[in-house]
């Protein structure tokens, strides 16, 4: 387990005090040069720790929260993942880096992974963190594996520098829990975090995830956790 990650299942925060931990998710293909700005600045309103924002709004949210202390983050092979070319995905990483951005979440090839190419697997990775020089999380997509396959998806993305094991990409794949946040947290090396993502809705369980071992959450229901108000309606990816 790393040493940088605290296991604490007594963890009390109020749901204000989750704010810190969450990366304000906003990917929506609808949405407007207005909502990402307001998405930008309810980040800093709120004291969330990122807003994570599509590759082509990275200009406008980093230009709006240079200087807050708030970090920029981007997703690529998303979401849909798996579906980029190793050196396209390396070409966006470096552009996306370019552009501003302090970390990517990045998808992998669930499908090379299973086919035994796990060489290719890890140098996909690789490739992200040699372009970008940022901060980079793997999207496991953990419900799609095997148990033999969990185990070299985290220990290849390892050897690949990533920075975060996630469990899943969104909540399609799976719903957030502290039992797939608990098998990263116990596999992770020195240095290497976990975050929690997937219909992540309500303050009891983010910090079920906290507590369990998670340093981050993505969410896009953010606002909804830090004032106790999301319930199983809540929409959130």
């Amino acid at each position: 387990m790393s040493e940088t990650t605290v296991v604490d299942a007594e963890l009390n925060l109020t749901p204000a005090e989750l704010a810190p931990y969450i990366q304000h998710t906003r990917i929506d293909p609808d949405a407007t040069l207005d909502e990402m700005v307001a998405h930008a600045r309810e980040a800093v309103t709120h004291g969330f720790n990122a807003a994570m924002v599509p590759a082509s709004w990275l200009p406008v949210v980093v230009s709006e929260l240079r200087g807050t202390g708030v970090q920029v983050a981007s997703a690529l092979d998303f979401p849909t993942v798996g579906v980029m070319t190793s050196a396209g995905k390396a070409a966006e990483a470096a552009e996306i880096a370019r552009l501003g951005a302090d970390q990517i979440d990045i998808g992998v090839q669930i499908g090379w992974l299973k086919s035994g190419r796990y060489d290719d697997f890890r140098e996909d990775i690789a490739g992200v963190v040699r372009a970008s020089g940022l901060p980079v999380k793997v999207m496991l997509e953990l419900p799609l594996l095997t148990d033999a396959e969990k185990e070299a998806a985290v220990e290849l993305s390892m050897e690949a520098g990533v920075a975060f094991l996630k469990n899943a990409s969104s909540g399609q794949i799976e719903t957030a829990n502290p039992a797939s946040v608990g098998y990263l947290v116990e596999r992770a090396r020195e240095g290497v975090r976990v975050k929690a993502s997937g219909s992540i809705k309500t303050y009891r369980q983010g910090l079920a995830l906290l507590r369990a071992g998670a340093s981050l959450l993505g969410t896009s229901a953010g606002l909804s956790i830090i004032t106790d108000t999301g319930d199983d309606s809540t929409t959130s990816y």
